[in-house]
């Protein structure tokens, strides 16, 4: 029976394509063992599926400076000892790494096994976990053909992003259903990722009453910004997030805005979603949002606004533009080679198992 370890953690973006993963592996008998941080999001996660997972301490990588840099190395290196002895006792024929900060002495503990390592870089440009863990994996899957020139070509592979199958299964009735709909008007969907955006949010509500002329609307706002000011407003419907509805959600979405994260674009371009993209502003990041919006713009998937100088007149146009023009873009979307990474990730892992088989 093959054998692999996974990691990756400290967002749903260093999760949910390890679950898609896992999911298929699931399906060939394969043994799956999941190492992840003692309190982040992805230990929730992946033991509601059932994954067997082994916790570990790890310490934050930041560029910037906090008192906590002083001690979390010496967490990151615990965190090493203690993947090492749980690599040892599993005995994995291959790890398959999203990244997140977690990641890194789950990384160096299996190099340190002669275990093969596999990543998987969402965005075009590497995270500071995924450059440090590069030095040790032998193949980097990517998202973006630009990515590729920051990766020795020996080691970088186009795969794409994992996308969840029960993102095609969605139903337009059921999604109008669930927002109390009709189908006489089409649909805007807003989502500012789980947090939400105060930016996407007060610019949305700025400009209801000029949008909902034309669209019917869904907001996803993110956990605690529901304004109840808003709550009776006939054709626009307010959720913090959502999980199974989600999909259906999309099913019936004609045009979205959504921030620029790579997972979620990537299932826009899949859904050919015609979109505008508003990345988080390098202020607030790396700025690796802004360079993904800006691939998609290049390749004809997306608009793109600049959040630092969005005005509401610009946001409204921009929409009416996206949805008049909305067959060019799912034309463009349709012509793409970027496609679901499942299969194409999932052949590369059998391949280095099956060398160190």
């Amino acid at each position: 029976m093959n054998k692999i370890i996974f990691t990756g953690g400290g967002t749903a973006g260093h999760v949910v394509p390890n679950m898609v993963l896992i999911s298929e592996l699931n399906k060939e008998g394969w043994d799956i063992n999941y190492i992840g941080s003692e309190n982040g999001m992805e230990r929730e996660l992946i033991e509601k599926v059932g994954t067997s997972y082994h916790p570990i301490p790890t310490g934050k990588l930041r560029r910037y400076f906090d008192v906590k840099n002083f001690t979390d190395p010496f967490k990151v290196i615990k965190g090493v000892f203690e993947a090492v002895k749980i690599i040892k006792k599993i005995k994995p024929d291959i790890l398959f790494s999203k990244g997140g900060f977690v990641s890194v002495p789950v990384v160096v503990a299996s190099w340190l096994n002669s275990v093969p390592i596999i990543i998987h870089e969402s965005d075009m440009t590497p995270g500071l976990a995924n450059k440090i863990s590069m030095v040790f994996a032998k193949k980097v899957c990517v998202n973006f053909p630009e990515t590729l020139s920051y990766i020795g070509k020996n080691k970088a592979v186009l795969t794409g992003t994992p996308i969840r199958e029960e993102l095609f299964k969605g139903s337009i009735l059921k999604g109008l259903e669930i927002c109390g709909f009709d189908k006489e008007k089409p649909v805007l969907l807003l989502t500012g990722g789980s947090q939400g955006s105060k930016k996407l949010n007060s610019i949305l509500r700025d400009s209801l009453n000029e949008l909902l002329k034309k669209f019917q609307i869904v907001h996803l706002c993110g956990k605690g910004n529901i304004d109840k000011n808003f709550i009776d407003i006939n054709g626009y419907k307010q959720f913090e997030y959502l999980t199974d509805e989600l999909t259906h959600i999309f099913a019936t979405s004609d045009v979205v805005v959504s921030r620029a994260g790579a997972n979620t674009i990537y299932e826009l371009l899949q859904l050919q979603k015609p979109n505008i993209l508003i990345p988080l502003s390098a202020k607030s990041s790396r700025g690796d949002q802004i360079l993904n919006a800006k691939s998609f713009e290049k390749q004809g998937f997306s608009i793109v606004l600049d959040e630092d100088k969005i005005s509401m007149e610009e946001f409204t146009n921009k929409i009416y533009e996206l949805y008049e023009n909305r067959e060019l873009y799912i034309s463009n979307m349709k012509k793409s080679n970027l496609k679901d990474g499942k299969d194409a990730i999932i052949s590369l892992i059998k391949q280095q198992a099956k060398k160190t088989s």
